[in-house]
């Protein structure tokens, strides 16, 4: 007791929204606990983007363009959230993922439970980021995920050999050909079914296409993904 007492006071809980020093069972200040909202309203059928057309069934992006995954969800909109991903995945703010996976759990906790998922795999990150960070953001939100719905991590399957150019300053194009060849499957005896790939941020969706593809030829029947924040839809 005195120990966790004194780990307190020297290294405080933060809120994963604001960073602002929190009570050590708290995920969020009460300020941020009042505003902070999961997604909610009609979403496209495909990626999970918020749709301004409750008509639609699919965004402008989706409607557009094949995508390898089956489906996905996120939990917030990144405008909502940005500051706080940044932290998560820059500055050492590992803790935050307990919240992401508490709030994705309350969002689509009951979906992804009725998908019967075999595991789910954390998007790599190449093993220099990995020094560079001290850690890769989505597999401590695949941790805190599994814990919570019970099903594994396997994150041996999916290797990240190259060390690409952040995506978010290339166009969509130069993102499909940045990725091609930037991920290879493990060999691995054990025969997966279904898949959730889970990663910080879902932008164009290519990221999770190479991913996906790679899967479903190695014989992956069905794959889905869970994304913290996700850009807007049309």
């Amino acid at each position: 007791m005195y120990i966790r007492r004194l780990l307190s006071v020297l290294f405080p809980a933060r809120c994963a929204v604001c960073d602002d020093v929190i009570g050590p069972d708290e995920l969020l200040c009460a300020k941020c606990a009042a505003k902070i909202r999961p997604i909610r309203g009609d979403t496209c059928f495909k990626c999970g983007k918020l749709l301004t057309d409750s008509d639609r069934l699919y965004c402008y992006d989706c409607s557009r363009k094949i995508h390898y995954f089956d489906r996905g969800f996120a939990v917030f909109e990144y405008g909502d959230i940005k500051r706080s991903l940044y932290r998560f995945k820059y500055s050492g703010r590992a803790e935050y993922a307990a919240f992401y996976a508490f709030a994705a759990d309350r969002s689509v906790g009951r979906e992804l439970r009725t998908l019967d998922l075999d595991a789910i795999i954390p998007i790599p990150i190449h093993r220099k980021r990995m020094i560079k960070r001290g850690y890769n953001q989505a597999y401590e939100l695949a941790k805190e995920l599994s814990a919570r719905i019970g099903v594994p991590v396997r994150d041996e399957i999916v290797i990240r050999r190259s060390n690409t150019v952040p995506l978010k300053k290339l166009s969509e194009k130069e993102r499909k050909n940045n990725l091609k060849k930037a991920f290879i499957i493990a060999p691995n005896d054990v025969k997966l079914k279904k898949i959730l790939l889970v990663d910080d941020i879902y932008t164009t969706g290519s990221t999770m296409d190479a991913v996906s593809k790679l899967l479903k030829v190695a014989g992956v029947k069905e794959v889905y993904f869970l994304a913290v924040a996700i850009g807007a839809g049309l």
